[in-house]
């Protein structure tokens, strides 16, 4: 987890995120598959925060024999991913970990974290969740998709989202589809677009300028405010 960033002599606060790992792994797994494939340059930057789900997987995890366990999963849902179970408790334990270790700017997601990630403004907009917490300010959404499920996509979805936000959309990943519908709802989304599956990926040059970019565009954002 990183810190303080110094900057032109003067101590920096870096932007805050809350990282949300994906269905049935680990904080400790997403952490690794960032630091693995992100360089220095992006990941000193930021002050990433890794929690488990909380709930123990109840099935499967396709990482066995990649990653340790154990394996957490955010809420449950059927084949066609549109019944969810959980999900409450799910919101509840967010908020949970964002009273203790927040305040946060943003939210990191990927996979069943980045569906969450991108849902969770509008719920919060519209009260269904995170009342107790400052509003989301930031998003990075890596392999994200929309959520299914009428009752929630209609409270998650139902303005268009206007906090800045980076979106990761993988060609062969099979929630490509669902990603780029995720954008439909995003007030200038920045999109990052790599050759790989449903997976974090490595930076091509144009992926890392846009992601420093992103990045210094927050930075400068949080500093400015402080300042007020």
């Amino acid at each position: 987890m990183a810190g303080e960033g110094t900057a032109n002599g003067n101590q920096r606060k870096l932007p805050r995120f809350l990282c949300l790992h994906g269905f049935r792994t680990s904080g400790a797994i997403l952490k690794k598959q960032l630091f693995d494939k992100w360089p220095t340059q992006v990941v000193d930057k930021l002050d990433l925060v890794f929690v488990d789900a909380p709930f123990p997987s109840q099935g499967k995890s396709e990482v066995e024999g990649i990653f340790d366990p154990p394996y957490y999963e955010w809420y449950q849902f059927n084949k066609e991913l549109k019944e969810y179970e959980n999900f409450d408790k799910c919101l509840e334990y967010i908020q949970e970990c964002m009273i203790k270790h927040g305040p946060f700017d943003g939210l990191l997601g990927f996979s069943q974290g980045a569906i969450l990630s991108g849902a969770l403004p509008g719920l919060q907009d519209t009260g269904m969740g995170l009342t107790k917490v400052p509003k989301i300010k930031y998003l990075i959404i890596i392999g994200g998709a929309k959520m299914q499920i009428k009752s929630l996509a209609e409270k998650a979805y139902s303005s268009a989202i206007t906090c800045p936000s980076v979106h990761f959309l993988g060609e062969k990943d099979f929630l490509k589809p669902s990603g780029i519908k995720l954008l439909e709802s995003y007030v200038d989304p920045v999109v990052i677009h790599h050759p790989k599956g449903h997976t974090i990926p490595r930076f091509d040059e144009k992926g890392l300028e846009s992601m420093l970019s992103f990045i210094e565009k927050v930075q400068a954002e949080i500093s400015t405010s402080e300042q007020v």
